[in-house]
């Protein structure tokens, strides 16, 4: 490292970090993902501390200390978290009756996050510049490569199966094939962690600039079928000769295709590029790939023979009504649930008009039902 990163903190906070850590008697470390952004040149805005024990006592003193909020997390495991000036410092002990930061890093979920720095008792600096890296974190972040210590640490926690994939699109990484490897063989853990931690995975990864490439991934291992088995039947379901691939294929192009617009939207738009970021920025653009994603949801289950003719009536409608069943397994805010719903439901309404269009014209009334319908969504 560098440069002393928590030189860039408030001193008052670095004053009573070496408070606490001297009061406590035993060493504290900066651990985990602040270690992580440092090394990349980001300042992170949460910051995890570890000690041997009594990590809770010491967030309640600093919480104390500085006037910030104390949050206790799990008094079982030794964490706690004290919100202070729009920063987030976590503390925990170490993990599984290890003794050492070493052996604590080690339990860790990606080698990338099992690093830390020793913080000095005076003054709040860091005692050194030198990170403690017992898995080869740093030169994996080199690498640019998600990599777990042991495939035990998957197991610890499944949600960690996921997670590997969130760390991949948020950073630009790959993972690597023996984490892969691992993942595809364990992913049917995944069906265990709570819905609403498996949605907050979920949504960052949708949220990043890679989702159609990272779902792709997923769908590859087999991870994807885990958490949405809604989606299984697409695969190899042929459509019409109008269609060049398979139902979930297309579904997953239509996700990279949104992406690449999103990302540039003039050059799909030329003079109407910064309306179209207007409409989609933040949380619209994160439901409208998730729309995009599963707007072909209802198709298998309308799927019809007729003629040698294939067909998929009201399969958009048939799809809302699925959709709005994976949203509330996920545990979905119901505006956001009504949102994508109603994206899915009403998304074969442009192609009939266009379609009408071209055979006898449509009428301004015709173009007004659609925007009524679709609101502040259009």
């Amino acid at each position: 490292m560098t440069q002393d990163w928590l030189q860039t903190y408030p001193e008052e906070l670095r004053r009573v970090l070496g408070r606490v850590a001297r009061n406590s008697g035993q060493p504290m470390y900066v651990a985990g993902g602040p270690v992580r952004d440092w090394l990349l040149g980001v300042a992170a805005r949460d910051l995890d501390f570890t000690v041997p024990m009594g990590a809770v006592a010491c967030a309640r003193e600093v919480g104390g200390l500085l006037g910030g909020t104390f949050v206790l997390l799990d008094e079982g495991e030794d964490v706690a978290r004290v919100v202070w000036q729009g920063l987030t410092l976590d503390f925990s002990g170490f993990r599984n009756h290890t003794t050492t930061i070493e052996e604590d890093l080690g339990q860790r979920d990606f080698t990338i996050n099992a690093m830390a720095v020793a913080l000095a008792p005076v003054g709040g600096a860091l005692a050194s510049l030198m990170v403690i890296d017992p898995c080869g974190g740093a030169a994996d972040l080199a690498q640019k490569r998600i990599r777990v210590p042991a495939v035990a640490n998957l197991l610890a926690d499944p949600l960690r199966l996921l997670r590997a994939y969130r760390f991949a699109a948020a950073l630009g990484f790959a993972i690597e094939p023996e984490t892969e490897k691992a993942i595809a063989a364990h992913g049917a853990l995944l069906a265990a962690p709570a819905m609403e931690r498996v949605a907050y995975e979920l949504g960052l990864i949708m949220a990043s600039d890679r989702a159609g490439q990272t779902i792709g991934q997923m769908a590859h291992t087999g991870l994807l079928w885990v958490v949405f088995p809604e989606l299984v039947a697409g695969r190899g379901l042929a459509q019409p000769a109008s269609h060049h691939l398979d139902v979930f294929e297309h579904a997953l192009e239509a996700l990279q295709c949104l992406e690449k617009i999103l990302q540039s939207p003039e050059a799909y738009f030329p003079g109407q590029g910064g309306l179209f970021s207007e409409a989609a920025q933040g949380k619209r653009g994160v439901l409208l790939k998730w729309a995009a994603l599963f707007h072909d949801l209802g198709k298998p289950e309308t799927h019809r023979l007729v003629e040698e003719k294939i067909t998929f009536y009201n399969h958009d409608q048939a799809g809302a009504a699925i959709f709005a069943g994976i949203a509330e397994r996920l545990h979905w805010p119901k505006d956001d649930r009504v949102r994508v719903a109603r994206l899915i439901g009403l998304h074969m309404w442009p192609f009939h008009l266009s379609n009408a269009r071209l055979r006898t014209g449509i009428t301004r009334k015709a173009c007004l039902r659609l925007v009524k319908a679709v609101g502040d969504d259009l």
